[in-house]
């Protein structure tokens, strides 16, 4: 089991250099295709032309961002020859956000950056990555933008509550944890939450094992629900993880992007890479 294509989004924030060279070093490690996907921004001009003077602002942004799109395609092309990884460019050509959700379904992976609230440059659409994780069907990587991670996935945490989104993401990351040195499986006991999981804990550790993973078990109580994310992310950061793979929780499909408390806090205040699926 392996990750053969990787899809890469491209974008003029920052943190891009960042996120493209986890994705180098994902593609090396499995010997994959790696497609970069430019997507930005882009206001409907027709917004924009009821305005005195708006069309000749359109028509600037447009040009410095053909030559921002220019200057990413070169930047790509050598870090591929760089690394000695095979891949290929793709620049949207209609919405940003329906031009990523679109791609991912071709991807064993899709690699993202998390939002940067101080990043402009980072705003494709309300909720960006989000929507790629619950549309696109195909488990999501979702990058930090704050801090360095030199190593993805040589200690993984797997969140565990034995529901359809969680067995996803588990087997979704599978080529990860059976290249991990180590991977521990928590599941967290919260007031009102349902009876303890001791067979489905038992049962998705010993699948694992059966792949190889060098697994182990790990249970903790958290007072609040709505703090579930929180507890996570400071065992992960306290125990030294790189990797935090876990489920992708929404409600109705009318109402997808209301996401539940813990996927929030993760997509929000994340500091690992995330393995995300729904």
């Amino acid at each position: 089991m392996s990750y053969k294509t990787l899809l890469v989004h491209v974008d003029t924030s920052s943190r891009v250099q960042a996120r493209l060279d986890i994705a180098l070093r994902i593609a090396r490690r499995f010997d994959a295709h790696l497609t970069g996907l430019f997507a930005t921004f882009v206001p409907d001009p027709r917004e924009f032309f009821v305005m005195a003077g708006s069309a000749a602002w359109f028509e600037t942004h447009r040009k410095v961002l053909e030559e921002q799109r220019g200057a990413a395609e070169r930047i790509f092309h050598a870090e591929l020859r760089r690394a000695g990884v095979e891949g290929e460019w793709i620049a949207a050509s209609q919405n940003g956000e329906q031009s990523v959700v679109r791609h991912s379904s071709y991807a064993d992976l899709v690699i993202l950056g998390q939002t940067d609230p101080d990043d402009p440059e980072t705003y494709i659409a309300d909720r960006f990555p989000e929507t790629v994780v619950m549309a696109s069907g195909r488990p999501v990587l979702v990058v930090p933008y704050a801090g360095r991670h030199d190593a993805v996935c040589s200690r993984a945490l797997v969140a565990w509550d034995g529901s359809r989104e969680a067995a996803r993401a588990v087997h979704d990351a599978m080529p990860f944890l059976t290249r991990a040195e180590r991977v521990t499986v928590l599941h967290v006991n919260t007031p009102g939450s349902p009876a303890p999981l001791a067979t489905p804990v038992t049962d998705i550790t010993l699948t694992l094992a059966r792949h190889g993973v060098n697994v182990d078990f790990r249970e903790m109580a958290n007072d609040v629900d709505e703090t579930c994310g929180d507890a996570l992310l400071s065992l992960a950061a306290g125990d030294g993880y790189d990797l935090l793979v876990m489920g992708a929780y929404g409600h109705a499909r009318w109402k997808e992007r209301v996401l539940g408390g813990t996927t929030r806090t993760i997509f929000e205040s994340a500091t690992l890479p995330v393995l995300m699926s729904h």
